[in-house]
């Protein structure tokens, strides 16, 4: 039986990005399938009283050069969003919308959000520029604010906050394979053994 692990992402955070750059080759390597689960962090941030690590000046200090590290380590383009940090609502309920209601475009929209963040870097949180860049990525923006505006969509993205939180996750990115949770980009082999 295909094994799979569970990807707990919101857009705002940059090791949640990483994370993300190396899903496809974790479903190569492992023959698992990655489920994509958007999940506001902002709410699980309030409800598990954590917060960001930036508001702590020396670990935000630290984390920029970590993650400077691990993009060198992945091969992959990394630039800190001078934006940061971004209300990511709107964009979490556009990937939750897609995934619900056309899943097969839900990998270009989280390509295109992450390129936006953290390698180009925009400010995904004005709206002129999110839709130029959902726009540039095939996007219609009229059918995206329709679906960020459905009350369903609203409700499964409450939804799958809350039960991240209620299954233990404090951040992003967190990673479940069946009940065993791995929190931050920094335990993807530890996600491997699972899955092995």
């Amino acid at each position: 039986m295909q094994k799979t692990v569970e990807f707990f992402f919101d857009f705002g955070s940059p090791t949640t990005y990483l994370a993300h750059t190396q899903m496809h080759q974790l479903a190569v390597d492992t023959g698992a399938k990655v489920v994509y689960r958007p999940m506001l962090l902002g709410g699980v941030f309030k409800a598990t009283g954590n917060a960001s690590p930036v508001t702590v000046p020396a670990k935000g200090r630290w984390m920029g050069a970590d993650m400077a590290r691990f993009a060198t380590r992945y091969g992959v383009p990394f630039a800190h969003n001078p934006h940061f940090p971004i209300n990511t609502l709107t964009l979490m309920r556009g990937a939750t919308g897609l995934q619900m209601r056309d899943p097969q475009k839900l990998m270009d929209y989280v390509d295109a959000v992450f390129q936006a963040m953290w390698v180009q870097p925009r400010n995904m949180g004005d709206p002129a520029v999110m839709a130029e860049v959902l726009g540039a990525a095939g996007f219609s923006a009229e059918s995206l604010m329709g679906l960020v505006a459905d009350p369903e969509v609203k409700g499964q993205l409450v939804a799958t906050t809350e039960e991240a939180v209620a299954r233990g996750a404090f951040g992003a990115p967190t990673f479940f394979v069946g009940e065993q949770m791995f929190f931050g980009q920094d335990r993807l082999d530890f996600v491997r053994e699972a899955l092995a």
